[in-house]
């Protein structure tokens, strides 16, 4: 990625069929160490949601509960914590539809979830 990233021949931001970029894609599946390229380049809009069921790549991180990428997400300061995908459903729902503690516990470190929203 960092190679593909230096040639000027990539965007950071490119979208799929339904709206997901490298970063949605590298969150939902946990790679740090991509999610810090891509931050990297300042180039990513770090809380695009996808077309097909809203969601943001926090909200994908959450729901995987990979704590490591929410934390670099949330370090933007360009996330909205709170925010819900088609169904109404928040990053905090999914890390608690899933069990991830730490992920609950990160999120709600913020002050910025609503802890009682519904879907």
């Amino acid at each position: 990625v960092k190679l593909l990233l230096a040639t000027d021949q990539v965007e950071a931001d490119s979208k799929g069929e339904y709206g997901q970029t490298p970063l949605w894609w590298a969150a939902r599946n946990g790679h740090e160490a991509v999610v810090k390229l891509l931050l990297a380049t300042g180039e990513v809009e770090v809380d695009l949601k996808n077309s097909r069921y809203g969601q943001t790549p926090l909200s994908l991180a959450a729901e995987n509960g990979h704590e490591a990428v929410i934390k670099l997400l949330l370090a933007t300061g360009q996330v909205e914590i709170d925010s819900k995908d088609e169904y109404g459903r928040t990053p905090l729902w999914w890390a608690a539809k899933n069990g991830h503690e730490a992920v609950i516990k990160l999120l709600l470190a913020t002050g910025q979830v609503e802890a009682d929203s519904k879907d």
